[in-house]
């Protein structure tokens, strides 16, 4: 878009009923430039626009629009171009737009569709959510293991425009039996008058199942690093395909939730800026709640030490300093092993290699910690002119504190995910929030500890 006019301009022209000035504007642009430009748009311009493009480009441009823009053109344009749309879309796009539309809208929309497109929507749509059914498309080219090169070109030449990638051509028996696969590539490289069967690879082929989660076909994707794989079903009849565009989606929002699970949210289900403030406040009340209560547990072990507070009121001085070290390392660590889980660097069988390795972590980070709590405390006492046996001791207690406070958090943090994994859920839901929370009652309880048994008799 280097070069065109700024949004400003275009609604000005849209404005004066400038259409043709539009129309070759956009002569150039790529769909999914439009359709960021359409997103943008209040939405009685929307349409205005949308009704400017080429049929074929319109209805690319719209498989890119965000929902609530496709929403709006939905109601807004003719029956007829929302007709020519839906029957055009790609079946995982327009698969996608249905499964978010009410269930009155989505029967009214199937009604628009041709008797082939209705049967491959509600195919689709019979899949569970988050399933691969629900990515894949019916629209693959499949050949036969006899053809010649020349035969397979003139094929791609008719049936391709169909075809939802074209970088893998599938090979099928006489009753759709996936027996192989045939790269773009070799294609191109092999003489016309090459048999399919001399070029296909003889390897095992990767496929999925339509039943499969959406997050198995997403590590698939990566593990074998991949354009395009086959889905059959159990029999291993090929029934559709799934390209990187649709686990470009998936990656993305698989990493959004993660993310909010681990700000101690529940994931959202649209964009921040269409949640309504109660639904905002839903999402962030239940875990603010549970947190909440479980700072609860740490007022409760302060007041257990009351006693140890006022004849020390100097203890309290170091509790902010004690408990967010444990916080932090903990949540450091629980970041650094959901990454590693996510990415399929870690495994719940490695957890005895993990712990060895936070425990002499959580050992060093804590030495570290502590040496400079030691230096901090001393330091203040002669910048005080106070310096005494009982600061160095008080000295000593922060650090040792912040050793044993240090190497619980990073122990906490590690495990926590793993114990999740094992039981079969999300490792995400160990929050940072949640595991400084852990910490932090842990935390005071051993910072009073340590200060009970340095202490007693000289502070106590």
């Amino acid at each position: 878009m280097i070069g065109t006019p700024i949004l400003p301009e275009i609604r000005e022209l849209i404005e004066r009923r400038n259409f043709s000035a539009l129309q070759r504007i956009f002569n150039d642009w790529m769909p999914v430039d439009l359709a960021e430009l359409i997103s943008d748009l209040p939405e009685n311009e929307q349409a205005i626009l949308f009704r400017l493009l080429p049929k074929d480009v319109a209805t690319e441009t719209f498989e890119y629009l965000d929902f609530d823009s496709q929403q709006n053109l939905l109601t807004a344009l003719t029956q007829k171009d929302v007709t020519h749309i839906l029957n055009s879309m790609s079946a995982d796009d327009r698969t996608a737009l249905l499964e978010e539309l009410p269930g009155t809208v989505v029967q009214e929309l199937l009604k628009l569709l041709s008797f082939k497109e209705f049967k491959i929507a509600k195919t689709l749509l019979a899949y569970t959510e988050a399933s691969v059914g629900r990515l894949m498309s019916p629209d693959y080219l499949s050949v036969k293991k006899d053809w010649d090169i020349n035969q397979v070109l003139e094929y791609i030449r008719v049936y391709g425009h169909e075809s939802e990638t074209l970088n893998v051509i599938y090979v099928v028996d006489d009753h759709g039996k996936l027996k192989g696969e045939l790269l773009a590539r070799e294609l191109l490289l092999s003489t016309p008058e090459k048999k399919v069967e001399e070029i296909i690879s003889e390897e095992k082929i990767i496929t999925l199942t339509a039943t499969q989660d959406q997050s198995d076909a997403l590590e698939a994707f990566k593990r074998y690093d991949t354009v395009a794989l086959p889905v059959v079903d159990s029999n291993g009849y090929l029934i559709g395909v799934v390209t990187v565009d649709d686990m470009l989606d998936v990656a993305e929002e698989e990493e959004t939730e993660d993310i909010q699970k681990f700000g101690g949210i529940e994931a959202l289900e649209e964009p921040y800026m269409d949640l309504t403030i109660p639904e905002l406040i839903k999402k962030r009340a239940v875990w603010l709640v549970v947190l909440f209560v479980g700072e609860m547990l740490t007022a409760s072990a302060m007041a257990f030490f009351e006693d140890e507070l006022a004849k020390a009121i100097v203890l309290a001085t170091f509790i902010p300093l004690i408990i967010s070290s444990g916080g932090n390392s903990g949540s450091q660590a629980a970041t650094l092993i959901i990454r590693a889980l996510s990415l399929g660097e870690i495994t719940v069988r490695d957890w005895w290699a993990i712990m060895r390795r936070e425990i002499l972590s959580g050992l060093a980070l804590g030495g570290i910690l502590g040496f400079i709590g030691v230096f901090r405390v001393i330091f203040w006492a002669m910048a005080l002119g106070h310096l005494t046996m009982t600061w160095v001791l008080m000295g000593i207690t922060v650090g040792i504190s912040l050793v044993g406070i240090v190497l619980f958090g990073t122990l906490c943090g590690s495990m926590l995910p793993l114990l999740l994994k094992r039981w079969g859920l999300d490792p995400a839901t160990s929050s940072a929030p949640f595991v400084a929370t852990l910490v932090d009652v842990t935390g005071i309880v051993i910072y009073f500890s340590v200060a009970s048994l340095l202490l007693r008799g000289i502070l106590l």
